[in-house]
């Protein structure tokens, strides 16, 4: 619109303009030259050697203004040259010719580098305006084997489609030759015939009768001809673009958001939506748009914390798939009773979508970490007072919900204790293991020499108590296979009924430490496979120490008959509990 404004003011200028001093004076005087400056539509380039030419840009709008139309009026058009480095204008040379509105450069030369002046003017306007030239050697520009200088024009051919491409400028060439131009067609780097039969020079024409994927890219022509006995020529490109074929539907679509998808936002955030749309290429018709709308306003209605942000993901041979994400600074709680569309266009169609908003449901992030925390703590204590109290533990429930053997089998005896005959474990089994068994826990204790009657066979009476017990209760210590059969026949026996009936559990209590290799066979083979428990002299004296309560879960179940055993249990266990939590509650603050 400018242009064509500036170009309304040279009209008038040139058709009906006079200079300040022709209105001053009466006598006739050269009018004074409206210099538009230098030309907007950039410098013209040129190989060295090749033909170029220049057009005045006096007549870049031919329907205000024309040559011929200022050739009717009176109006000359010059041409002057202000070369490289100098200040003077200077005529153009004899090589350089001038028809019509252009000035040809048959060839150019590195000199001819410098502002080109064209001057329109007759006895009452006068009008002036530049344009710069460079004259490119082809070193500078060669790009493979043909240096062009001029910008590739665009074309676009839809694959498994055919399309003629004819040389820019052809009709230029034609017009200054004395004969028929000729014009030989390159592509990259190879010239005509490629390698393949979907492209066929046809006349000056490249015929393309399938295009391929590859066939893309930038084709070089050169013209050449013949003026005044010269030889001439220059090169022009043309970079071909493959585009999907028309036959495809073109109509837009929007992929994202789909029809049933939720927006989660949360107010006071900013919450981005993101629409994706495919927007196929039309061609000839190539404009294409995606925007957001808000209660059916378009964002630049709306207020600043409403801003879009777009961008290409995919480009399939000009067909875009376009995401425009709608960022909400500060998202209040009116916005989820707002409309929010998105929508794609083009020249085939139409297609909009409304995004669905969902509020987000807050946690109670607090109350479920302070919960999360008791949780562990409380596992945590669990865990130490189990590793501490498991036998304790145990033996609680063993006593609330254990089954009492007594009940379901028809034995004597609930122990029979084996136990090397001399004075120190005869000692420890009479005084200690035989009273608090029998007078402390309430079992029924079977000592072969307080039990067995005189008269009986050593044997026979051995087997009998063995086999009327629920336990074999065996007393290890350095003397124990040392000291006569008796303690061995015994040890065999419960071994034996053990592994024969299984109503019958062998216990090993180690009085005191003894090697391994004075271990007779039958008490290695049943230390592999029992528990033993030891002795430890005065710290295992007391019936709350762990040589106790280790022998009671080996032992056959009783209940508690004495609540205030059971009673003193769970306390101990409750006052650890304590401690553990007031130490953890410490450290955790």
């Amino acid at each position: 619109r400018a242009t064509f404004i500036s170009a309304l003011v040279f009209l008038l200028a040139v058709m009906g303009g006079t200079s300040p001093a022709a209105s001053q004076s009466g006598a006739p005087t050269e009018p004074m030259c409206y210099d538009w400056g230098e030309s907007s539509e950039g410098a013209v380039s040129v190989v060295e050697g090749e033909v170029g030419w220049l057009s005045c840009p006096l007549f870049s709008h031919p329907s205000v203004y024309n040559y011929t139309s200022t050739q009717s009026a009176g109006h000359n058009l010059f041409w002057y040259r202000l070369p490289e480095g100098h200040d003077l204008e200077q005529p153009i040379t004899s090589r350089l010719s001038k028809d019509r509105e252009r000035l040809f450069l048959q060839p150019a030369a590195t000199a001819d580098t410098g502002q080109y002046i064209c001057m329109l003017r007759n006895k009452s306007s006068c009008s002036k305006i530049a344009i710069r030239l460079k004259v490119l050697r082809p070193d500078d520009v060669v790009k493979c084997a043909l240096p062009v200088a001029v910008a590739p024009i665009e074309d676009l051919i839809p694959l498994q489609e055919g399309k003629t491409l004819d040389c820019p400028d052809l009709q230029d060439a034609t017009k200054m030759s004395e004969s028929a131009p000729k014009v030989q067609w390159y592509f990259v780097c190879d010239w005509y015939p490629f390698w393949d039969s979907d492209r066929e020079q046809k006349g000056n024409s490249l015929q393309v009768h399938l295009m391929m994927e590859q066939y893309q890219g930038l084709y070089y022509c050169r013209v050449q001809y013949q003026r005044r006995n010269q030889t001439l020529n220059f090169t022009r490109s043309i970079n071909v673009t493959a585009i999907l074929p028309l036959s495809l539907p073109k109509e837009p679509s929007i992929m994202n958001p789909t029809h049933d998808q939720i927006f989660t936002v949360k107010t006071g955030t900013e919450v981005r939506l993101v629409c994706r749309g495919q927007l196929p290429f039309v061609l000839h018709k190539p404009w294409r748009e995606i925007w957001w709308t808000v209660d059916g306003k378009t964002l630049d209605k709306l207020p600043d914390r409403f801003t879009q942000i777009s961008r290409v993901v995919r480009d399939h041979f000009r067909d875009l798939t376009i995401e425009n994400i709608l960022v909400i600074q500060d998202f209040q709680s009116k916005d989820l009773k707002r409309e929010f569309y998105c929508s794609v266009k083009n020249e085939r169609g139409f297609d909009t979508r409304r995004a669905q908003l969902e509020e987000e449901v807050s946690l109670p992030t607090v109350e479920l970490g302070c919960g999360l925390g008791v949780t562990l703590l409380l596992m945590l204590i669990l865990f130490v007072v189990y590793h501490v109290f498991w036998l304790e533990l145990l033996l609680l429930y063993r006593s609330w919900f254990g089954t009492d053997e007594r009940h379901t089998d028809d034995k004597e005896f609930d122990v029979y204790i084996s136990y090397a005959r001399n004075s120190e474990e005869e000692q420890f089994v009479l005084l200690t293991l035989r009273r608090v068994l029998e007078n402390e826990l309430g079992y029924s204790v079977c000592i072969f020499d307080r039990d067995s009657l005189p008269g009986g066979t050593i044997t026979d009476e051995t087997l009998s108590f063995v086999a009327r017990s629920r336990r074999l209760l065996v007393v290890v210590s350095p003397g124990y296979a040392s000291q006569g059969s008796q303690a061995l026949l015994e040890l065999k026996a419960g071994i034996d009924t053990m592994a024969l009936a299984g109503h019958l559990r062998v216990i090993l209590v180690q009085y005191k430490p003894v090697r391994r290799k004075g271990w007779v066979r039958e008490l290695r083979r049943a230390r592999v496979a029992l528990a033993l428990v030891r002795w430890q002299g005065d710290k295992s004296r007391e019936l709350s120490s762990r040589f106790w309560k280790r022998l009671r879960v080996e032992l056959p179940v009783r209940r508690v008959s004495n609540m205030k055993q059971s009673a003193a249990m769970l306390a101990a266990v409750s006052i650890y509990i304590r401690k553990q939590a007031n130490v953890l509650t410490s450290v955790a603050l």
